[in-house]
């Protein structure tokens, strides 16, 4: 019973005095073409939009079936869009030489805007570490932003003041630490960042890392080109010892760096940009090894036909 009195009293007062027809022409009323000269991208928008293999797939298919779910925007107070959700799909229209975007207008603040954009982009396939991270540290401000009170005052075993990063980990599946992890990589100079989104460094040395200030991670990002290897977490832990000590020089980092580690004697790196310009575009990105693995097979197979070829 008393669900069922739960659910009339959430019933909208729309839906009591209007037709499903009547409620679907306004949601219509707000689908139109806007041009794309209109629409901003989301400010500090964090997740990529790349021209990849998937992007020119998603171009065919605007080609031939246009947009078919609508991107959202919101309008702005100087009459122009700021895109929420669909930037993908607007750079597919510019590349198919569209002049128009099929969206849908919404009335939402910057902080309800931010926190859809994430959730929106969330369900996309492959999803970067620096793209969570700037994402997750976004929305955390907007929620504590909508809170309207302190952190501190957003604890509650109540489900709807559940704190922020809770109510979040409850959404996505990562845990309330890892949601953290992934926003202290937002505090990492780009390069340090890059090497996370390559996969060459780990998160827990990744964070360890982001704790030191920026001359001290520029220090290390010359030390990995030098040794063309990435610190261990253990090396992290102790760089970040040394820099809460005042001790972190230059001098310090080249000795923890110089150290050789076992895990690394063997390990063989390859720049994702330089091999990825050397296949072709038609393959995807999680076939890549498969194809490396392959190429290598064929080329083996030359070298030898040809030493057979030499010793004749």
């Amino acid at each position: 019973m008393a669900g069922r009195k739960s659910d009339f009293t959430l019933t909208k007062l729309d839906d009591l005095f209007t037709t499903q027809a009547q409620r679907d022409e306004e949601q219509l009323s707000k689908i139109r073409d806007i041009p794309l000269e209109l629409i901003d991208d989301f400010p500090d928008h964090p997740f990529k939009v790349r021209d990849d293999e998937d992007m020119m797939q998603l171009v065919e298919s605007v080609k031939e079936r246009g947009v078919i779910t609508p991107a959202t925007v919101r309008q702005k107070e100087d009459g122009r869009y700021e895109l929420v959700s669909g930037h993908r799909r607007k750079r597919a229209c510019e590349l198919a030489g569209f002049e128009t975007l099929r969206s849908e207008i919404v009335d939402l603040n910057r902080d309800e805007a931010t926190i859809l954009m994430v959730e929106s982009n969330f369900q996309r396939s492959e999803i970067l570490p620096s793209e969570k991270a700037f994402a997750y540290k976004m929305r955390l401000e907007a929620m504590k932003r909508q809170a309207g009170r302190p952190r501190k005052e957003n604890v509650s075993p109540v489900g709807t003041n559940l704190r922020t990063d809770e109510q979040i980990a409850q959404e996505t599946g990562d845990s309330r630490n890892q949601i953290h992890r992934y926003v202290r990589l937002t505090n990492l100079v780009p390069e340090l960042l890059e090497f996370v989104d390559e996969g060459r460094i780990k998160m827990r040395p990744a964070v360890e890392l982001s704790y030191l200030d920026e001359d001290c991670q520029r220090d290390v990002v010359d030390e990995i080109d030098l040794n063309d290897a990435t610190p261990s977490h253990d090396q992290t832990i102790r760089m970040r010892k040394l820099f809460n000590e005042g001790n972190l020089t230059t001098e310090a980092i080249h000795a923890v760096m110089s150290e050789e580690k076992p895990n690394q004697k063997e390990k063989i790196v390859l720049r994702g940009d330089r091999v990825r310009q050397l296949i072709p575009k038609n393959i995807p990105v999680s076939q890549t090894e498969d194809f490396v693995c392959k190429a290598l097979e064929h080329y083996n197979k030359f070298l030898r036909n040809r030493a057979e070829r030499d010793s004749r």
